[in-house]
């Protein structure tokens, strides 16, 4: 059975990935990721200084964000 990829978005936060990933920049080379972790959060407010992945700046920038999935 393959392991399983979850992406969940946190109110107001980051996209919380769970699951082996790989994340890689425009030419395809990857970022260092910890096998220990496990999950990553990236950024979505834009204003981390450790982009792609969430530094927290979201609390300080006044980042406001919360879609819900339509009802089945």
């Amino acid at each position: 059975m393959a392991d399983n990829v979850t992406i969940r978005m946190r109110p107001n936060g980051p996209f919380l990935v769970e699951g082996p990933i790989t994340v890689t920049d425009s030419e395809g080379n990857p970022f260092a990721i910890n096998p220990d972790k496990p999950a990553i959060a990236l950024c979505r407010c834009g204003h981390s200084g450790n982009s792609p992945f969430c530094d927290g700046a979201h609390n300080k920038c006044g980042f406001e964000s919360d879609e819900r999935a339509p009802a089945s």
